[in-house]
């Protein structure tokens, strides 16, 4: 038995009390279904999100660079590197530099990679529908507590 002084270290009744726990447990549990389903069609959750998101800015640019990318997505710029070099030896992005800028790498989905978010996409938000169904009526003030928390500051 531990000497540990719950009640001097902790505000929190227990651990099924604490937010960031509970935040926790319920990311792994979602992921590992989102993962699941993602590695039949050959991506994996960072590949998806990347992608999925590098087409939606696409859409209004083709001049969205790998840091926008980072910053829109909350994902390390180096792990965003990583996980684009596959991307791109998949064939699914486009990576190059600009004339007069030859630092920053510029990204385009290719119509192959448009495909694979064709596909991905509604597996990802099948899993959504299935995992947050029990929050009923409440699932849109989620996303806005979700909203709140995501938000830089």
């Amino acid at each position: 038995m531990s000497n540990i002084h719950w009640e001097k270290i902790t505000h929190f009744e227990g651990p099924e009390y604490s937010p960031g726990f509970l935040l926790w447990q319920v990311s792994t549990k979602w992921r590992r279904q989102i993962e699941v389903a993602l590695a039949k069609i050959g991506l994996t959750h960072p590949q998806f999100v990347l992608l999925a998101s590098l087409g939606w800015l696409n859409r209004k640019s083709s001049d969205t660079s790998q840091v926008e990318l980072a910053r829109h997505c909350k994902t390390d710029i180096t792990m965003t590197s990583q996980v684009l070099r596959t991307l791109e030896k998949k064939g699914y992005v486009h990576r190059k530099l600009k004339d007069g800028n030859q630092r920053t790498k510029f990204l385009t989905v290719t119509e192959k990679g448009a495909g694979m978010i064709e596909k991905a996409i509604p597996l990802v938000e099948s899993i959504d529908q299935q995992f947050f169904k029990r929050l009923d009526t409440k699932t849109r003030k989620f996303v806005e507590l979700l909203q709140a928390l995501a938000l830089d500051g």
